[in-house]
């Protein structure tokens, strides 16, 4: 098991990635829709991930308690 602090970290990672990929699709949307709209999806499953280490953090602080 990570690290809370690995968990952050990789939380940051991840949000940033998505901030990255929304601001693509943003970008390429006029030129190509399709495009645009997987960039979205891979932001969408980047912040699902980040909200899933989030449960685990908060799983293992209330664990700790």
């Amino acid at each position: 098991m990570k690290t809370i602090e690995d968990l952050r970290t990789r939380i940051k990672e991840l949000s940033k990635q998505s901030v990255e990929l929304r601001r693509k699709a943003s970008e390429v949307y006029e030129a190509n829709a399709l495009q645009a709209k997987q960039f979205r999806e891979q932001a969408r499953e980047a912040m699902k991930r980040c909200e899933v280490l989030r449960q685990e953090i908060k799983r293992s602080q209330v664990k700790s308690q």
